[in-house]
């Protein structure tokens, strides 16, 4: 500990007058004033001298002896200083900060820095950790309230009473045993963290609190974060907050991410984490759990909520399914809405009035005329020019990008609102038929309107197995929601029956390919498992977060895989090598499927915009069974660019290959069988 000179007044102590009695502690114990404090330093507040009417403006504020503030900027010309407490900033006058007497905290290492704390947030799927992390961090990072949702590791850092933190946000697990890669990942997290923030769902107090005893045992600083707590007066439960503080021995803090309530209390609890002394009796612990939560929790009465009655219809057989239907109904309606308004009525204006001849006219400058064509290609139309700064804008952010964003749109809601788990209860007897399980609904219905989003959202599947699987379903199952659009445009002109059996050969080839595909993949899909949160309105400002963090990763990731894809076909065009494929095709085209020659350069079209290449089959004036197989092949043949490198991505080159050239050989296959099934016929 440390001796400080009594007869030499507190504002003037320096480093010289203190005697230090353990050199082992970095500390020092100098108290100064305010003004004397370095930038960036915590300190705690020992006295605060000038009055009462000094003492209650700054009691007012929290800033009390015992309190821990950090100074943020030093005072220019004895002008107010700018302090920080529990994530508040305050300026201070100078002549006030002279009367707040302080005890500079210890930097903890030698070179004068804070090291960084590694925090971990743990906790069950579905407790709010994720946008808990994002209140903390202030870094965007996507939620949705069903299990799975957090793939990979999120980090991000922060600074809170002077010292930086890094903050991890687990995957949701209920258990530290080894049952899935999660609960291994949570374990070595666990191990290497010094400090464990386990986020507790306060509705569901005694299912989490499984997990929660477990951590306590691994003997790190820990405290608990009460989640929705704003929900526990709408349930009814009542919740002792300081008895439950007292069995854990650890902080306990009550939050609501949703509403922001609470943060700044959890903040200033980090520092207060703490080794728990509970004792834990691993063949005993639900009987432990069960006293525990008899102590501190009552349950009060209550008739269902609107959402409640809401949750029960959409799990009943019957509703289940009439909602199911309603919600992809609705939810294509919606996205062609969104999707195609964005096009006609803002992207494509933009982009042939003000984009397209801003840069045709900066390009023209540019002597190489190679360098023109990689950037703006060799012809006025988008589609056909294949430069990078043509073809690659249009077809990524005129044409893709609306469908994207609105799809996510609307699956953001659904993913706040809770109800995509019970959609994946009620198709799971269907998709375990072909060896998935519900949640590959999710990725599917995506595929309906864009393969682009649908393929990277199987990330939330558990197996490369599955993933695989449903990938293959995405596929092959329908065109995506353009396409269907265009074939149900042209094809009304040959009657209703020739765009059903057009939809019923997708679907058939679909699942017969994917039972095939089943039974040839080793192993087996797991078991159906899944918890069914409650239902939460949501929040449109966690929806925009949302939106944006998609915008970010689309051009990030998508982006830059649509552009490459264009700069590809532009050499290849140069290279005139699409003129010698074009002529190559042209003449087994006709033999094998019956279709015209001139069909052959819109299938090569087709991989930069498969709805496009199916809307340039009507000048060709196509017989009804023409129509049939220059659709059924345009749908399979090969996927549209963007989702072609989103396809390697996500499962690598060599599975990704594996299944576009399957599809191809089934595409070929059948439209021959239907052209051999038509001339036999008739």
């Amino acid at each position: 500990m440390f001796m400080i000179k009594k007869d030499v007044p507190a504002e003037i102590i320096n480093d010289h007058d203190i005697k230090q009695t353990d050199e082992s502690d970095h500390r020092y114990s100098s108290l100064i004033n305010l003004t004397r404090l370095e930038n960036n330093r915590s300190a705690k507040v020992i006295e605060i001298q000038g009055g009462h009417q000094v003492v209650g403006k700054l009691e007012a504020m929290g800033i009390v002896p015992g309190a821990t503030v950090v100074k943020k900027s030093a005072s220019i010309m004895k002008g107010p200083i700018v302090i920080e407490k529990a994530g508040m900033q305050f300026a201070v006058g100078y002549p006030m900060a002279e009367k707040i007497i302080i005890e500079p905290l210890a930097w903890d290492d030698a070179a004068g820095h804070s090291p960084v704390k590694k925090i971990v947030l743990l906790g069950n799927p579905n407790v709010g950790k994720t946008l808990l992390f994002s209140r903390i961090t202030g870094t965007g990072v996507v939620t949705a309230n069903y299990a799975g949702t957090t793939i990979d590791l999120v980090t991000g850092k922060f600074n809170y009473g002077g010292r930086k933190y890094e903050l991890i946000d687990a995957p949701g697990i209920y258990s530290l045993e080894h049952f899935s890669e999660a609960d291994e990942i949570a374990l070595k997290l666990v191990t290497d963290s010094d400090i464990i923030i386990n986020v507790i769902d306060a509705t569901n107090l005694e299912r989490n609190l499984n997990l929660t005893l477990q951590l306590l045992q691994a003997r790190k600083p820990m405290l608990v974060c009460l989640n929705f707590w704003d929900d526990t007066e709408h349930n009814g439960i009542s919740i002792d907050v300081p008895a439950l503080q007292k069995i854990l021995d650890v902080p306990v803090v009550t939050v609501s991410a949703l509403r922001k309530e609470g943060i700044a209390k959890l903040l200033e609890a980090i520092p207060k984490a703490r080794i728990s002394n509970l004792t834990y009796d691993a063949e005993e612990h639900w009987n432990q759990i069960g006293n525990i939560v008899n102590t501190v929790q009552k349950l009060e009465h209550r008739h269902h909520t609107v959402l409640e009655r809401l949750s029960d219809f959409t799990l009943h057989p019957i509703g289940g399914i009439i909602t199911a239907l309603g919600v992809l109904l609705t939810t294509l309606v919606i996205v062609r809405f969104i999707g195609e308004g964005m096009i006609n009525n803002l992207l494509d204006p933009f982009y042939t009035n003000i984009y397209a001849p801003l840069i045709m006219n900066l390009v023209g400058h540019i002597p190489s005329e190679f360098i023109q064509g990689l950037l703006v290609g060799y012809s006025t139309d988008p589609l056909e020019s294949f430069g990078i700064l043509t073809s690659g804008i249009y077809i990524a952010l005129v044409q893709v990008f609306p469908y994207f964003i609105s799809f996510y749109f609307v699956f953001g809601f659904l993913e706040d609102l809770g109800y995509l788990p019970r959609l994946a209860v009620v198709v799971d007897n269907f998709f375990h038929r072909f060896g998935l399980h519900g949640y590959s609904s999710i990725p599917v219905m995506l595929g309906l309107g864009c393969k682009v989003p649908a393929l990277l959202s199987t990330r939330v599947l558990n197996s490369q197995r599955e993933k695989i699987l449903t990938i293959a379903l995405i596929m092959m199952s329908a065109p995506c929601l353009p396409q269907t659009a265009m074939i149900v445009s042209l094809g009304m002109h040959y009657g209703v029956t020739t765009v059903l059996f057009i939809f019923i050969i997708l679907l058939i080839l679909a699942l017969g390919i994917n039972i095939l595909i089943n039974k040839k993949l080793p192993g087996k899909s797991e078991e159906f498992f899944t918890e069914l949160p409650s239902y939460r309105m949501p929040s449109p400002s966690l929806m925009a977060v949302k939106l944006r963090v998609r915008i970010v990763e689309y051009f990030s990731e998508i982006l830059p895989m649509i552009t490459l894809g264009v700069l590809i076909m532009n050499i290849l065009d140069y290279l005139k090598v699409i003129e010698f494929a074009t002529n190559i095709l042209k003449k087994p085209v006709e033999l094998v499927m019956g279709l015209p020659p001139e069909i052959a350069p819109i299938m090569l079209m087709g991989f930069l915009r498969k709805d496009v290449s199916i809307a340039l089959l009507a000048p060709l004036h196509l017989t009804a069974h023409q129509f049939i197989i220059g659709s059924i092949f345009l749908v399979l043949y090969t996927p549209c660019i963007a989702s072609f490198f989103t396809m390697l991505k996500e499962l690598g080159a060599k599975i990704a290959l594996k299944i576009i050239t399957l599809v191809f050989i089934v595409a070929l296959a059948v439209t021959f069988m239907i052209h051999a099934i038509y001339i036999l016929v008739f």
